[in-house]
């Protein structure tokens, strides 16, 4: 239900913002608009100036003189404005019979229409830069100046891919490491589905590998190939008579082991504890300076009443931004998501990484939106963010049916002065929806055989 609600949510704002860019561009033309929807097929509720409110499809006779019919239809995968004298989602040519009028699309001078177009990518784009801005400014950034590997389990990605607990890396492709975001970015983000040549310091000695790029590329889908060393684990509240409190538990102990298993991060603890649901075990706890042996008996949910909080032992430096410089960082982000977007197809076209592994579709956002929001608002925030850019720059491509399909047909009218026969722009836009809803029923499917 989690998915189902966030996916709407989700989709909803990204599909408000980019609609409400054709909208608002049509208006400031003076272009008439019949409907404002948000999803496809059958309307469901809506508002306009002369019915008001209502459930359910408008009369078929209805007279339209100028309003616009403000609706939520039954399909939450999409929207569409349906702007009066263009070929569209609709599929309505019955303007075609009667001479232009000036309120309609096609009565327009050219630099109109493709404003008109274009507007729904400058307003996703727009949303994703007020958004990294904004993040940057008030949030500034945490950069943890660290490269040590924490725990690398056998056989496990970051294993197989030749990480090792506590390797500290120096060099990814003959680059120097300073930072735990710096590195992540240069081994999974630069150059996406490349070996990357790795030197770390471990045990004493410089070591050197070549992690595979498939490896890398399977991991990150995982949500994480590598955990930060200098993590502790410690307690961060203890429910009342809960099995913590019985053991003796205090706030901020620090958990060194369980039943003689390591700690390194949260995970670890729900592990051991879950996993013995009812059965005495060992605890190693750090107390202030002193090592505190204790023992404690999960409940039969698996739980001993506490909630957990990971924290850093390592150096941090807190940056923060201004308006200007927040802006700036907001756009480089922006480039450098494109070109990570763009890499991520090159790659896919080329074979060098499967087509589900760079790409998803309505289950992977539903699963990463509800994930990110479990995370917080500004995690939540950045993940819709990244959808709108990702959003703007799949419009942007010349692809039928698409705004970048449209930008090219408008600028091939302009630049011949004369409009394409009505017959050709319809079989130009079925050919794309056939296409598109073909590379849907795809990605759908990569997203299920993912799962």
């Amino acid at each position: 239900m989690d998915y189902i609600i966030y996916f709407i949510l989700t989709i909803g704002i990204l599909v408000f913002i980019h609609e409400l860019g054709h909208y608002l561009a049509a208006k400031i033309c003076k272009i008439r608009t019949d409907v404002f929807a948000i999803g496809f097929g059958k309307r469901l509720i809506g508002w306009n100036r002369i019915n008001g409110f209502s459930i359910g499809a408008l009369p078929k006779d209805l007279d339209q003189q100028g309003y616009t019919d403000y609706r939520i239809s039954l399909l939450p995968l999409g929207g569409y404005v349906k702007i009066v004298g263009m070929i569209d989602e609709s599929f309505d040519t019955s303007f075609a019979k009667e001479e232009p009028k000036p309120y309609e699309f096609r009565s327009k001078p050219i630099y109109q229409k493709l404003f008109v177009i274009s507007a729904g990518i400058m307003m996703n784009l727009t949303l994703t830069l007020a958004v990294f801005a904004g993040i940057n400014f008030i949030q500034g950034k945490q950069v943890i100046l660290s490269t040590t590997v924490g725990e690398v389990e056998f056989e496990s990605f970051a294993y197989e891919a030749g990480f090792r607990s506590g390797d500290k890396v120096f060099e990814v492709n003959g680059v120097a490491q300073n930072d735990w975001e710096g590195f992540l970015s240069s081994l999974l983000i630069e150059d996406i589905g490349s070996d990357k040549k790795v030197k770390v310091l471990r045990e004493g000695e410089v070591v050197e590998f070549t992690a595979d790029g498939k490896i890398l590329t399977d991991a990150s889908q995982k949500e994480s190939l590598l955990s930060l060393g200098g993590i502790y684990v410690k307690i961060e509240k203890i429910n009342e008579n809960s099995p913590a409190e019985k053991a003796g538990l205090q706030i901020n102990d620090i958990f060194l082991q369980l039943e003689n298993i390591k700690i390194y991060n949260s995970q670890n603890v729900i592990d051991v504890i879950s996993s013995n649901s009812g059965v005495e075990i060992s605890a190693t706890m750090l107390r202030d300076k002193d090592t505190v042996y204790t023992s404690v008996t999960p409940g039969n949910d698996g739980k001993i009443g506490i909630s957990l909080l990971n924290d850093f032992t390592g150096e941090i430096r807190y940056d923060s931004y201004g308006i200007i410089e927040s802006l700036a960082l907001g756009v480089s982000d922006i480039f450098l998501y494109t070109d990570l977007t763009f890499t991520s197809l090159g790659s896919v076209i080329r074979g060098d990484i499967e087509f589900g592994a760079a790409f998803g579709g309505p289950v992977k956002i539903a699963q990463f939106a509800a994930r990110s929001a479990d995370l917080g608002l500004i995690s939540f925030l950045r993940f819709i963010a990244l959808l709108s850019l990702t959003l703007a720059i799949i419009n942007i491509l010349p692809f039928p049916a698409m705004d970048g399909g449209h930008f090219v047909i408008i600028s091939i009218e302009g630049i011949f002065r004369k409009e394409l026969p009505l017959k050709l722009k319809i079989a130009i836009q079925n050919a794309g929806f056939i296409l598109l809803l073909i590379l849907m029923v795809f990605i759908l499917y990569n997203d299920i055989i993912n799962l």
